[in-house]
């Protein structure tokens, strides 16, 4: 019977320590609140200033704006209209979105389109001579002719998988086009 009201004391004695050490944490606050940086293995040691100024960016917009491109078909890909290179490195995915006006009414249905394609060496250059588009990102808007001289895709996400994507532009309906092309880079 001693024992057993020993045990029952010390798992009270034990409890009552416990709870006097939780403190209740507020889960947001608009105080300043001090933080503390814990230096690892030499690997990953943090030297010099800390600090975030502002809030994190978890996302960024990109945009390709008014090219013109002539009527030329996808396959053609070593004629396909240059729209520079855009870097997506830190971020994992991107919404395209693919925007622009017909010059003129179409006189036949068509397309205008981008494709992303890495900007490494041996990848730009099969793409190029060979027509073989390696790991490309692509987003297309379909022209109906004879109707509106605007044109929109829809929102398309894709992982990317390269730190920097060379943009070309094609046009596969009857009439020149000034073409926009929107990344929303996202994680």
């Amino acid at each position: 019977m001693q024992r057993n009201i020993v045990g029952t004391a010390l798992i009270l004695l034990s409890v009552a320590l416990l709870a006097g050490l939780i403190v209740p944490v507020k889960a947001q606050t608009d105080e300043i609140q001090q933080v503390r940086v814990t230096n690892f293995p030499d690997l990953q040691r943090i030297a010099g200033t800390v600090s975030v100024e502002g809030p994190v960016r978890h996302a960024s917009f990109q945009r390709v704006h008014e090219i013109v491109v002539p009527p030329i078909e996808p396959t053609r890909t070593g004629q396909l209209i240059d729209g520079g290179i855009v870097a997506v490195d830190g971020f994992t995915a991107v919404v395209l979105s693919l925007r622009g006006q017909v010059q003129g009414r179409t006189g036949r249905s068509g397309a205008v389109g981008a494709i992303l394609i890495p900007e490494e060496e041996e990848i730009v250059r099969v793409f190029e001579e060979e027509g073989q588009a390696q790991f490309p990102l692509e987003v297309s808007a379909t022209l109906a002719s004879g109707t509106s001289r605007s044109f929109a895709s829809a929102p398309t996400q894709v992982m990317t998988a390269f730190p920097r994507y060379r943009v070309r532009l094609y046009n596969t309906s009857d009439r020149t086009v000034k073409a926009s092309l929107y990344l929303y880079l996202t994680h």
